[in-house]
């Protein structure tokens, strides 16, 4: 368990701090950073190095709507699910705090942490509406795909990459409603650092990808998204 600990906490260490760094530091202006592509990649790139270098100890959950998914689907006991959650928060808050001491150190710095958001003012400027029936949708779908590349009948070897693949998909579409959080510590960590308006949203992108994780576990769990 201490392994497994570790394991989640590292891993998604790593995804939050290249995700949300790359939209921080390395800038969405297309012209002068790397873009809304580049950020959707950076997410993405981030979950096929974690899976690859740590699934083989903890699974590389990295999210707790993940893991929800996977303990509704009868793959993992109820106290693992604590010790994954509790690492997974630690692990993105820790990201956050990396990402704040290196940002702070800009004197064009915005005071920003690549935080989830709906609404006025922020990227797209879409309601909450959209907002929930994204993020349910897309954390339903990108679990689903979790579940069925790592369960029975998988071709071994490729689960990381096409679990990787998918959150850049998701992100390619979703960035502009949301900022794309599928992931509630992904959202937790930044938001706890930036405070305001990122932390009084914050409620949605725990609920709603939570809400996707779980029906995704309850549709595999009865079969319907599950190859044997």
């Amino acid at each position: 368990m201490p392994r497994t600990f570790s394991a989640e906490l590292i891993g998604t260490f790593i995804l939050v701090f290249f995700g949300c760094g790359a939209a921080v530091i390395a800038g969405a202006d297309g012209t002068s950073g790397v873009g809304l592509t580049g950020i959707a990649l950076a997410f993405g790139l981030s979950i096929v190095a974690a899976a690859y270098g740590l699934g083989a100890i903890s699974g590389a959950h990295l999210n707790p709507a993940v893991s929800l998914g996977v303990l509704v689907a009868g793959r993992m006991t109820p106290a693992a699910f604590v010790t994954y959650v509790i690492a997974q928060v630690i692990g993105a808050l820790a990201a956050a705090t990396v990402l704040w001491l290196i940002a702070s150190g800009s004197a064009g710095w915005t005071g920003g942490l690549g935080t989830n958001g709906y609404g006025p003012g922020y990227l797209g400027e879409y309601s909450l509406t959209s907002a929930l029936t994204f993020e349910v949708v897309m954390t339903f779908l990108f679990v689903t795909v979790i579940l069925g590349a790592t369960g029975p009948g998988a071709s071994a070897g490729f689960a990381g990459l096409a679990i990787g693949l998918t959150l850049t998909a998701i992100h390619l579409v979703g960035i502009k409603v949301t900022g794309v959080s599928v992931n509630p510590a992904r959202s937790i960590g930044p938001a706890l650092l930036e405070g305001g308006r990122a932390l009084s949203q914050l409620w949605v992108f725990i609920l709603a990808p939570l809400a996707g994780g779980l029906l995704a576990g309850m549709v595999n769990r009865i079969g319907l998204t599950r190859a044997d």
